[in-house]
């Protein structure tokens, strides 16, 4: 049983990366709705297990790449579907203590390992962190490098292309993927993603379908849940033999968050315990969320934080700052294996 959903924040408690700039404005598209198509033709993907379109970047130098179980990327484009799904703001010791305590088991059974990678945001707030994604950064790996990446745009002189790598010729993955015949959607959590104003529309805006309900935001504490039921429904919408990139960004680890550990008020606040409440709370409902991506075909999921967050660690409270609680974040990547 969820507690009541707490009343709106002051304006002035609330900080820009948790509503964003535009919460409050018209929205653009409408509640939920799916946003303007202007990402690629509505036509089939490759037929299953196609060669990828696109192979490894010949402009720029092939890092000396070791041997490595790491899948190549040229082969799941165009045969498996994509989850992306960021945990926002989710700090990677409180998750890397869930896991090792067995207290995230639907997450857990899926990590290699069943343990977090350490790695390094590529930004230190939501939006800044997802632009970089969205060009084929992903968080690095927290050791010296290279590091090889699984997807990059073409770009002379890269250092981090690799055999592996899937190269696209757009500006962005998510365009690269509708030309490579995906239905590209997005899910959205926090401000940047509600479709309101005009920067709450930049990183929807690259989808060719786009979804935010307020029950997805920061201040629902059924947040996940409600994300999880329109996932269901948008692919038993979609054509079988269509390819799908999914993003959804996860709003419920991000501030305000203590309504998700029992017996804490407003007055509590939010701290690392609300904080690792909240991720035990989305561990309880990912496991829907992985059926559904599964379903189809097999999947290819990348789970990672985009940032994390201080909770008075060193006296610093929240992000957009330079401390190892916001750079150092966790990532996994694996495939969903179809249901039999």
């Amino acid at each position: 049983m969820h507690p009541p959903d707490p009343a709106p924040l002051p304006d002035d408690a609330r900080e820009p990366d948790t509503y964003g700039p535009g919460t409050h404005g018209p929205d653009t598209y409408g509640p939920g709705t799916a946003g303007p198509d202007t990402r690629g033709p509505s036509t089939p993907g490759p037929a299953p297990h196609e060669p990828a379109p696109h192979g490894p970047d010949t402009d720029g130098p092939d890092t000396n790449e070791p041997d490595t179980d790491e899948p190549d990327m040229n082969e799941v484009v165009g045969r498996d579907d994509l989850l992306l799904l960021t945990l926002d703001t989710l700090r990677h010791d409180v998750a890397a203590e869930l896991a090792a305590a067995g207290r995230l088991p639907n997450l857990a059974r899926h990590l290699p390992g069943g343990a977090w990678e350490k790695r390094h945001a590529p930004g230190s707030f939501t939006y800044a962190s997802h632009q970089a994604i969205f060009a084929g950064f992903l968080p690095t790996p927290a050791a010296p490098g290279p590091h090889p990446r699984l997807f990059a745009a073409r770009f002379a002189g890269s250092e981090t292309t690799a055999r592996r790598t899937y190269v696209f010729d757009t500006p962005d993955l998510v365009s690269g993927l509708a030309a490579a015949g995906y239905r590209t959607v997005c899910v959205g959590g926090v401000g940047f993603f509600t479709n309101r104003g005009a920067l709450g529309g930049v990183l929807p805006g690259l989808f060719q379908e786009s979804h935010w309900e307020p029950e997805f935001g920061v201040a629902s504490p059924v947040s996940f849940e409600a994300q999880v039921e329109r996932v269901e429904r948008i692919v038993a919408g979609l054509p079988r033999q269509r390819r799908l990139f999914l993003f959804v960004n996860v709003s419920a680890l991000h501030q305000p968050n203590w309504f998700h550990l029992p017996g804490a008020s407003r007055e509590d606040g939010d701290s690392r315990a609300t904080h690792a409440a909240a991720l035990e709370y989305v561990d309880r409902h990912v496991g829907r969320l992985f059926a559904a991506m599964s379903s189809r075909r097999r999947c290819f999921a990348i789970v990672c934080s985009d940032h994390g967050t201080a909770y008075g660690d060193d006296g610093y409270t929240g992000h957009r700052l330079g401390h190892e609680a916001v750079w150092t974040v966790p990532y996994a990547h694996f495939f969903l294996e179809p249901s039999a």
